[in-house]
């Protein structure tokens, strides 16, 4: 049995090296359904692994990623475990696909909706999140990216950061808060502390480092260093947000809530991820309806108040201007709150 898929695999495998792209795709999938049929499961997921990544490597994205689906189906049908080997044969696949072809997202989709039904995380599989997340990323597809990433690996919040980082820098210096927050709150309104932690770091690290001319000063404690943007109010209160988290302190968040007050009024996007961020961590109650996290993780990107931007260029190729997040008014040299770091 072994020895007549393989004769078939290297069949269609020889008329898609010859440009029979259709024909090949047709048959293979001919094949992978009769394996189907009599519940030859491996067979089928043989066929069809092998048929996709020989389809997407000839840049046949269609093709390539219609068997990349039927295998998902497959391995759902036959209750497959989401066990190393099948979440490798998924991302070899996914990392084949020709770049922005649209089956590819479909094939995420199902991917992913397949680990939620057999696998341990109730979001899906977080190295299928970043792999995916990092794609869109290079892809230049932020919306896309910042979707998988927030539910990504301990990797993820790097490449979140670098995302919104680079989306940044194509709007006003002084709207870097708002995609700073893109990063934190989907990680704090998941539980993710450290990634938050993470992703503020880096964030602000790149934005130091890039922008010589922008006043920081350095506060330090014998427990905490704190990085205050005397024009940076916002991002200000982003950074003793986590502070006050990591001290559980709801005393020190409702100090903040109040201080940040008037500056807080000029992203009201931010209020209903403030108001669960103040439950979950300080306990402030709030009145709900239905499920907050499922809310909040069906519309976690508009915390920049931002319309869905076009891709932005490669590098290289001029700059169509996206659509830009409501930003608050520019701020000069607010005063920082007074905030006992010790």
């Amino acid at each position: 049995m072994a020895s007549k898929i393989q004769k078939t695999i290297a069949r269609q495998k020889e008329k898609i090296e010859e440009g029979a792209y259709y024909e090949a795709h047709q048959q293979l999938r001919v094949v992978a359904s009769r394996y189907v049929k009599s519940q030859n499961w491996d067979a089928a997921v043989d066929i069809l692994y092998e048929g996709s990544l020989s389809l997407l490597k000839a840049g046949q994205g269609g093709s390539g990623g219609d068997l990349g689906c039927y295998l998902v189906d497959v391995f759902e049908k036959a209750e497959k475990s989401v066990d190393a080997e099948n979440k490798g044969k998924l991302l070899s696949i996914l990392r084949t696909f020709p770049p922005e072809e649209p089956t590819r997202k479909k094939f995420v989709d199902e991917m992913l909706a397949w680990t939620i039904k057999f696998g341990e995380y109730p979001n899906g599989e977080p190295e299928l999140h970043h792999v995916a997340g990092t794609l869109y990323a290079e892809d230049h597809q932020p919306y896309d990216a910042e979707r998988h990433l927030a539910l990504g690996t301990k990797d993820s919040p790097e490449e979140l950061a670098k995302v919104e980082y680079a989306w940044y820098t194509q709007d006003e210096p002084h709207s870097a808060a708002l995609y700073a927050a893109r990063a934190i709150f989907p990680y704090l309104l998941t539980g993710n502390l450290r990634s938050a932690n993470k992703a503020y770091l880096i964030f602000t690290s790149r934005l130091s480092a890039l922008n010589k001319n922008l006043m920081v000063q350095e506060v330090s404690s014998t427990s905490s260093d704190l990085r205050v943007y005397p024009s940076l109010p916002l991002l200000n209160f982003l950074g003793l947000l986590l502070l006050a988290i990591q001290r559980g302190s709801s005393d020190l968040y409702k100090q903040l809530a109040k201080h940040y007050a008037p500056y807080l009024k000029e992203v009201p996007a931010w209020s209903d991820a403030l108001a669960q961020i103040g439950e979950m961590y300080f306990g402030i109650r709030i009145p709900r309806q239905g499920n907050p996290l499922f809310d909040m993780m069906g519309s976690m990107m508009g915390f920049g108040g931002a319309p869905k931007p076009a891709a932005s260029p490669r590098p290289g190729t001029p700059k169509a201007q996206p659509s830009k997040p409501s930003t608050p008014k520019k701020v000069e040299s607010p005063v920082p709150p007074s905030v006992d770091l010790d």
